[in-house]
């Protein structure tokens, strides 16, 4: 979460979360001496905590109980962050909660109970901003598949699709117009997805001047042809991401859902609120979309709007 961000949050908390929460950072400050950096980190994952217990409607700390720091729990790994990501941030929950008993804050602590969650889960890399950046520049745009290219990955990276949704992508699904675009996901539940400036400039372009000449009179209507007018398969996207980030010197593992972990991952270092990120995401899991709250649209598109990088 950059400063800014992280002072975007800190102002959507109440006082009745953000006084109990300056005092536990006063204490690992002052009284366990904690050095500058790490209060910092301490401060970066109870804000993204708070900011989640307010989205869930819990104004007061004594509200908070066993289940919504599980709900928590769960949020923060099926928004793909890593196993010892979402461990660190339930033991600085849980050391909170701690404190707040012993400081006489509240009478009992719902993380008493909770089990530490297993470390060992293996995610795809996440490209870092300057990375993303680099890769995004790597498409020569002389040429039509060059363009076509730019297109995709801004598509990918600015909505953070799944690239099956890429592949199956048509352009009844966008809806520039509403700032938005349909996307299509497991089981074909359809979420709507703020899409910024710069992927709907790109698609535009290849739209307007590089899928004309990719075409020809048996293709589909997928938005993404390859150079023989055809759909554009999961290999052929695979192949297509692999030549920029070798391009672009990029030393990681890369696979295309390197992109959508990078979506989320910059969008929640940026502030985002994790709620917005997981309706963006459009988990399928039936048995964590019982834990969402609804989020109103214009919301959502706020959220992209002030968090991604790319908006």
């Amino acid at each position: 979460m950059s400063n800014s961000g992280l002072t975007d949050a800190r102002a959507r908390i109440p006082d009745e979360l953000a006084e109990p929460l300056y005092r536990f950072l006063d204490h690992v400050r002052l009284e366990r001496g904690l050095a500058d950096h790490s209060v910092e980190a301490y401060e970066r994952d109870l804000v993204r905590y708070l900011s989640s217990l307010v989205t869930s409607g819990i104004d007061t700390v004594g509200r908070v109980t066993p289940k919504d720091v599980s709900d928590y729990a769960r949020l923060l790994d099926d928004i793909g962050l890593a196993a010892s990501s979402v461990a660190r941030n339930l033991t600085v929950v849980r050391v909170f909660h701690t404190f707040l008993v012993t400081d006489g804050l509240v009478e009992e602590n719902p993380t008493e109970n909770q089990r530490p969650p297993k470390v060992g889960r293996k995610l795809p890399e996440v490209l870092t901003i300057e990375e993303m950046g680099a890769l995004l520049g790597q498409p020569d745009l002389d040429t039509d598949l060059g363009v076509r290219d730019r297109a995709l990955l801004e598509m990918m990276y600015g909505v953070g699709l799944r690239v099956s949704e890429a592949v199956d992508f048509q352009k009844s699904q966008l809806v520039f117009d509403a700032g938005v675009v349909r996307v299509f996901g497991k089981g074909s539940k359809e979420r709507i997805v703020p899409v910024g400036d710069q992927a709907q400039r790109w698609v535009r372009r290849y739209l307007d001047s590089a899928r004309p000449s990719l075409t020809k009179p048996n293709s589909p209507s997928n938005v993404f042809l390859n150079f023989r007018g055809g759909r554009l398969s999961r290999m052929g996207i695979y192949k297509v991401l692999q030549k920029h980030v070798v391009g672009a010197g990029i030393g990681k593992d890369v696979s295309p859902h390197t992109l959508r972990h990078s979506f989320a991952t910059h969008l929640l270092e940026g502030g985002a609120d994790l709620r917005a990120v997981q309706e963006m995401l459009g988990h399928a899991d039936i048995s964590t979309t019982q834990i969402y709250t609804h989020i109103d649209r214009e919301y959502l598109k706020e959220v992209h709007r002030t968090f991604h990088p790319r908006a």
